[in-house]
């Protein structure tokens, strides 16, 4: 395979994407840079972002239902009305990341940085923030059904 931009190679599909990753894992020796990536809209389900930079990633109303997002820098992304369901997202940086009106229902969160994010409206059924940092996270309105908490620090 020859060398793509990892935008490009995501782009042109999750499942070339998650190859990619499978293939080269032992000479990734950087993270996946996708730092401002456009992805609005874009079907990632089940695809393989961990430890990815998505740092002010657009990423509204995309697809991300069982996607492993573990490790990935996802500070002051917009998220909003992205579905996250069943997402792996242990110790993702969220931090001031729009996700308003999200679906994050049974996600993993534990030890995640969701400090100063906006989850207003958002999905939290089910999910697990146990360890997770909440400091100043807009939570106004967001569905916790079931939600697994232990968390330290909150002052939402």
């Amino acid at each position: 395979m020859t060398y793509q931009k990892p935008l490009e190679l995501l782009l042109s599909g999750k499942t070339a994407w998650n190859k990619w990753r499978k293939a080269y894992a032992d000479v990734q020796a950087f993270d996946p840079d996708l730092h401002e990536a456009q992805l609005s809209g874009v079907d990632l389900q089940g695809a393989d972002l961990h430890r990815a930079d998505l740092t002010e990633a657009d990423l509204q109303g995309a697809d991300l239902r069982e996607a492993n997002l573990q490790d990935v820098d996802l500070r002051h992304a917009n998220l909003q009305s992205a579905n996250l369901s069943d997402a792996n997202l242990q110790k993702a940086r969220l931090n001031g990341a729009d996700l308003r009106h999200a679906t994050l229902s049974r996600t993993n969160l534990k030890g995640a940085d969701l400090s100063r994010a906006d989850l207003r409206g958002a999905d939290l059924s089910h999910a697990d923030l146990r360890g997770a940092d909440l400091r100043e996270t807009d939570l106004e309105g967001a569905l916790l059904d079931q939600t697994q908490f232990d968390v330290v620090n909150a002052s939402t």
